[in-house]
């Protein structure tokens, strides 16, 4: 059987070199080896070639007259058009120092002149190998980011769509159904809420593992206010107490996450806690200058064999599956690490757990 699929084209390489005797020998040696090869004599030329034309790898020599290679390396660096591309300086220059400022730079290698050709090629050949696995990765990840988020969405719609249905019906019909269909149909209900939270968290959890965001100083009472009314059907089906402090220092972060991190503590106290569960909500300032905020639940307290692994991904509050929420708790960490925050938890077996998370105070950073 033949194989009608089309060769792949050949792999694209900048050579940038002054001196016209090194370019026409790396030229050479490139384009017998099956290499697409793209000439520059100088910096600037470099940087238009590179900017306008796909390639797979650049060599480039430091020595250059107006914009040596280091700054050539660093403009690419700088330019999310050309930051990928693979750079190899080929250079006169063997001294260590030379070498370390080109890996700072961002270069992936390093061949000193006078070179062998086979040394140069098997570089090459490595780099470009490497370059075009990375790429197809990045491709593959981007392609199932967009399937996954495609998927969450259409999800999301049925579910709340059925979650509306069955609040109309138990409205309408309260006194026509049943108490013991009235009790499945709340237990549908909620069923469909877990649906949407694990699909949220799922979309939370991928945004925060991509996005860069600016902290800001943060009002807290506003944002614990918003946690409280996502969760008012919640301290309503578990009739939670909840005590709130009438004033709270001022820390930095990114809002919109922190809303979601007292969602996960508070959720987690109203579930995990006693019966009726009583939540208290509070703060200190650090003595290292961050601001801890905390839930403090009345539930049974945890083993500091459970402690030691909530905060890990996947992981169960308990054995049985029930209403677990080891995914929150590993998207706060994530949440915590990209605002240069911590988290943990205080508990003991019978004396309830305090959940807490720490952020900086006072100084507006970027992350």
């Amino acid at each position: 059987m033949n194989d009608h699929s089309p060769t792949p084209p050949p792999a694209t390489v900048l050579i940038v070199d002054d001196t016209p005797a090194n370019l026409r020998l790396l030229a050479g040696l490139l384009d017998s080896a099956g290499y697409q090869v793209r000439p520059a004599r100088d910096g600037r030329m470099a940087l238009s070639v590179a900017q306008s034309a796909p390639l797979d790898l650049i060599l480039l020599d430091i020595m250059m007259p107006e914009m040596d290679g280091y700054e050539v390396c660093r403009q690419l660096k700088a330019d999310e058009r050309t930051r990928a591309i693979p750079v190899i300086f080929i250079s006169a220059l063997d001294d260590v120092h030379d070498k370390v400022r080109s890996f700072s730079l961002g270069a992936v290698d390093y061949v000193a002149k006078p070179f062998q050709a086979e040394e140069v090629l098997a570089r090459v050949r490595s780099h470009i190998t490497l370059y075009k696995l990375q790429r197809d990765l990045r491709e593959q990840v981007a392609e199932l980011d967009a399937f996954a988020h495609t998927v969450a969405h259409d999800l999301k719609n049925p579910l709340a769509l059925m979650i509306g249905l069955i609040d109309f019906v138990m409205l309408q019909f309260a006194d026509d159904v049943p108490q013991e269909m009235m009790e499945f149909l709340k237990k549908i209900e909620s069923t469909g809420y877990r649906g949407v939270n694990i699909i949220d968290e799922l979309l939370l959890l991928a945004s925060v593992r991509k996005q860069d965001v600016k902290s800001a100083p943060l009002d807290m009472e506003m944002i614990v206010a918003k946690a409280q009314d996502r969760l008012s059907y919640m301290i309503e089906n578990y009739h939670g107490e909840l005590h709130i402090p009438e004033q709270w220092p001022t820390a930095v972060g990114y809002a919109p996450w922190i809303e979601e991190v007292w969602v996960n503590y508070m959720s987690n106290a109203l579930k995990y806690g006693g019966k009726p569960p009583r939540l208290e909500l509070g703060t200190a300032v650090q003595p290292d200058g961050m601001v801890r905020f905390w839930v403090r639940d009345n539930g049974p307290g945890l083993s500091p064999e459970k402690q030691a692994v909530l905060f890990t991904e996947f992981v169960r509050l308990n054995e049985v599956r029930v209403e677990g929420f080891g995914l929150g708790l590993s998207i706060v960490r994530r949440i915590m690490d990209k605002l240069n925050g911590r988290v943990g938890v205080i508990s003991a077996e019978g004396q309830g757990s305090q959940f807490y998370f720490e952020l900086p105070a006072g100084q507006v950073v970027s992350v």
